[in-house]
């Protein structure tokens, strides 16, 4: 008989407010922030804390790295980690479009004015323009050597709707491209910075350009539109002679330096952004720091310029000499900086253009510790004697996760409570609404455990201190200095009156518990009752369940076995190379599993303490190891970011739960083994539900091998890029592409296989012939009686717009034939024309050559082309019409509504009381 296990999924994940892979943003209306959460997208409410929305895609395990909004208000797109990029809507939660093309991760991702088109750049140092509303890749950009940092859309403000407009993007290989997206190629390449180009924006009236890198200054740029306009044959050459022999004549640049502007700090800079009214500049490097800028109108930095003119005069020195040329930082003022605690990650502006009114300039910052908070930073003072405020903080959103590593957690008795410890803080949980319910400051916690009765919380800290808290309190009510070193470990004794700790002191202490008798109710104090002196660091202790002996596991990568009642050695289990950082003993006292930094778990019989089986269990140190009540199934944890459900009695691994994005520190089983509780270095708390769901080893190893071999199967086919060309096709090769390819193949041949024995059927029926009727293929009786041509444009129909390329780059030669053959019946039959044009396009692209030389597919071509012509003209014609009435309904509704705008008219009745002119 097979044996079967029940699988383990997970439930839940919190305790992440904002991670620091992406950057944050407002919505809006400004009450919102959009905060990557690892994998997930989380919408807090700014001026309550509180979540108020999640975005989570099923199935996908990769970090979020840049999010930015649609003009429409309403559409966010979500790069991550696999290079996929996600559109998600605001009001329904829901990922309505996936994008595949990049190779990498995706850095930045920005919007056109109109919302139409996405540009996304990537790690894999391309950039690929999206069509929103097709749901498609349009192209590649290649011409950058390194990660793509930035991107910005360009607009003629006079010209808005001239062309398709311009791409700006910057990257770390010290390089601003210009690209011309009318023509799809790089127009011009900025070589001003001397470091990698982490950021830049453009102002509203789209004519100054300020970047910044890891340079003690920042470079401002001014766009000349009139050069941008011109092609590349009607611009001229410049006019002035070269300055040395050797320099060639250049093309007039469109972008050229307008000069530096200084600022306050030292670190590389990490976002750029103007203020949504363009009066303000915020510049945010990798400090505690976002520096604000005020961008002077014409009269300020006349009146700047004449100042100057008078400090140069009152010095002694010629007037002439001080130039009239407006400088960048004559233009951008640095007049404050706005401080937090610790490092920000990313910043946004509010979404307010009228800053007069509102009378502060408010930003959300991200902090590399897992906070949000929002400052209110004051307007620039009018005079110069007025004295500058200084920016005030109005909210933070921090008690929904910890500042650092999670390094302990612990369930309740009854698996309603969950206590999580890190550095400086101990959290209390609510295990089904997953909400932190209590938040304490405690020292550096290793360890910790609940205290039977569950109302308080033990903690073993770094500097040797035992500490216990209340929870109803809130409040640390006693403090002991236990050890001399640190305690890496604590476990409480089976009868519930005491408790063992380990620490670095090389001792293990016994504690008993104990209550005041006068006062039942207070809280309990614990008494040191007896010390076992070590060898060596004492990394991990624990009590068998029946409480007859206790396992210590030392520095010297030993475990030593001790009787409980007297201490006696018992058993020493020696055999890893690296010491033992977690143990556990089974429920039914037999079996002890050691967990070390040497990678293997090791499974010990406690009668003679033989080593029952050695598994070398994961690629990293493994930092925690328990096993389920009264089974002998175990959890394992590792630095490796997995965690591992085992057999103890088949040495088997059963499954691997993945989800962590760092090392995992800590883990908790719950007493029936219903929920595992895991905490991570990447500040997460992840909870695991035991399902219904059998699992069988056989099928979980199959499972393993075929993402193996997917995997590499996926890598096989990317495209090398063999020509060196700045152009290239969006779309990606991934399993859902080929499978794509796969279904198409298959349908084409059911359909050929139906139609082939029809027309032999009437072919033997014309020439008299005896023939029986072929019989239906029954996938397509079972589909509603389809005809073979409707089957086939169904296949096609129900692949992802993204997919459809590089699906249709699997079809073999003779099935794109056949293909070509059901597009010409689809042409006639006036069959999902956009589809059509969209195959038969991408299908004479890829196999042009083998098409051109084919003579006897010109018929079938014509025909495709005088149908498809006379269809798209239809539709064209359609298209006109319905663009006409809405235009003509839109007037109409406009001159019946005008008249609500204005104050009813007087009313005409005489009214006898008051006077009036009367003409004779």
């Amino acid at each position: 008989m097979v044996k079967a296990y029940l699988r383990y999924e997970p439930l839940a994940n919190f305790g992440v407010i904002a991670s620091t892979q992406s950057n944050i943003t407002y919505d809006h209306t400004g009450k919102l922030a959009i905060t990557p959460a690892l994998e997930d997208v989380l919408l807090w409410d700014l001026k309550k804390g509180t979540q108020v929305g999640k975005w989570k895609e099923s199935g996908n395990n990769a970090q979020v790295t840049s999010i930015a909004k649609s003009p429409n208000n309403r559409d966010y797109a979500v790069g991550y980690e696999d290079g996929m990029v996600r559109l998600w809507k605001l009001d329904t939660a829901t990922a309505t479009v996936t994008l595949s093309g990049h190779r990498g991760t995706v850095t930045t991702l920005v919007f056109n004015d109109d919302g139409t088109r996405l540009a996304s750049g990537s790690r894999d140092t391309d950039i690929i323009v999206w069509d929103i509303v097709a749901e498609t890749g349009l192209y590649r950009l290649k011409g950058h050597k390194e990660q793509v940092t930035c991107l910005s859309f360009l607009k003629n403000p006079e010209r808005p709707n001239s062309n398709e407009g311009y791409l700006l993007s910057a990257s770390k290989d010290t390089l601003l491209k210009l690209w011309d997206l009318s023509s799809q190629f790089c127009r011009e390449t900025v070589v001003g910075h001397r470091t990698e180009v982490w950021s830049f924006d453009i102002d509203p009236q789209q004519s100054v350009i300020i970047s910044g890198g890891a340079e003690p200054m920042l470079k401002a740029w001014k766009i000349n539109w009139s050069i941008l306009e011109k092609s590349i044959d009607e611009m001229e050459i410049d006019d002035q002679p070269p300055q040395e022999a050797d320099e060639a004549e250049s093309l007039k640049k469109a972008i050229t330096a307008y000069g530096n502007i200084p600022r306050n700090s030292r670190d590389r800079i990490v976002t750029i952004r103007f203020h949504p009214s363009g009066s303000f500049v915020g510049v945010q490097a990798a400090d505690k720091a976002v520096e604000l800028y005020q961008v002077r109108d014409h009269e300020q930095i006349r009146k700047k310029i004449q100042r100057r003119k008078k400090r140069a005069k009152e010095k002694g020195k010629q007037v002439d000499e001080i130039s009239d040329e407006i400088q960048p930082e004559d233009e951008f003022h640095s007049y404050t900086i706005v401080r937090a605690q610790t490092k920000i990650r990313s910043f946004d502006f509010a979404p307010v253009k009228d800053v007069q009114k509102a009378g502060h300039i408010q930003l959300a910052v991200s902090l590399n510790d897992n906070v949000i908070e929002v400052y209110n930073a004051p307007l620039p003072a009018e005079k110069k004697s007025d004295i500058q405020e200084d920016p005030s903080r109005t909210s933070s959103i921090d008690l929904q996760g910890h500042r650092s590593d999670i390094r302990a957690v612990a369930l309740s008795a009854n698996d309603d409570l969950l206590a999580s410890a890190s550095h400086n803080s101990l959290k209390i949980w609510n295990v089904k609404t997953r909400s932190c319910i209590r938040s304490m400051d405690c020292g550096y916690a290793l360890c910790c455990s609940f205290l039977p009765g569950d109302r308080h919380v033990l903690i073993g800290t770094k500097s040797g201190d035992l500490e216990l808290f209340d929870i109803a309190s809130s409040s640390m009510v006693y403090s002991v200095a236990a050890h001399a070193g640190s305690i890496y470990s604590l476990h409480m004794r089976p009868d519930k009156r005491g408790f063992v700790t380990g620490g670095a002191d090389k001792e293990a202490k016994f504690w008993d518990f104990k209550i005041n008798e006068e006062k039942p109710t207070s809280s309990p104090t614990f008494v040191h009752m007896r010390t076992l002196k070590l060898s060596d660091e004492v990394l991990c202790v624990r009590y068998s369940p029946d409480q007859n002996i206790l396992a210590v596991s030392l520095l010297d990568s030993t475990v030593k076995v001790f009787y409980h009642d007297t201490l006696k050695f018992f058993l020493s289990l020696y055999g890893h190379k690296l010491p033992v950082l977690s143990m556990d003993i089974s429920s039914d006292n037999t079996l002890i599993a050691t967990a070390s930094a040497d990678k293997n778990v090791k499974i010990w019989g406690l009668d003679f303490g033989d080593c029952h089986k050695s598994i070398f269990a994961h690629q990293e140190n493994i930092t925690g190891i328990q096993f389920v009540w009264g089974t002998h199934y175990f959890f394992t944890v590792s630095k490796d970011k997995l965690v591992k459900y085992w057999d103890g009695d088949k040495f088997e691994n059963i499954m691997k739960l993945q989800g962590h994005h760092g090392e995992i520190w800590a883990l908790a089983v719950s007493r029936q083994g219903g929920i595992v509780v895991t905490g991570s270095h990447d500040r997460s708390i992840r909870i695991w539900e035991r399902t219904d769901e059998q699992l069988f080893l056989e099928e979980e190893r199959e499972k393993e091998l075929e993402e193996m071999y997917e995997s590499t199967l996926v890598s096989q086919m990317e495209k090398v890029d063999v020509n060196d060309t700045e152009l290239d096709s969006a779309g990606k090769q991934t399993m859902e592409t080929l499978k794509a390819g796969e279904r198409i193949i298959e349908a084409l041949e059911i359909a050929d296989e139906e139609k082939q024995g029809w027309e032999a059927y009437e072919t033997a029926k014309a020439k008299g012939l005896p023939a029986e009727q072929p019989q239906r293929n029954p996938i397509l009786l079972a589909m509603g009686d389809l005809s073979p041509e409707k089957y086939v444009l169904n296949t096609v129909q129900k692949i992802k717009a993204n997919d459809l390329e590089e699906a249709l780059l699997v079809l073999p030669f003779a099935k794109v034939i056949s293909l070509l053959s059901y597009i010409e019946g689809w042409a006639k039959k006036n069959w999902n024309i956009i589809l059509i044009s969209r195959v038969l396009f991408a299908l004479i692209k890829i196999h042009h050559n083998q098409i051109v030389a084919n003579r006897m597919m010109r018929p079938m071509l014509d025909s495709i082309r005088h149908e498809l012509r006379a269809n798209l003209q239809k539709q064209k014609d359609i298209m006109g019409y319905n663009r006409a009435a809405l235009t003509y309904l839109r007037r109409d509704w406009e001159a019946r509504n005008t008249a609500d705008f204005f104050d009813e008219p007087p009313s005409t009745t005489n009214d006898k009381k008051k006077r009036a002119f009367i003409h004779v």
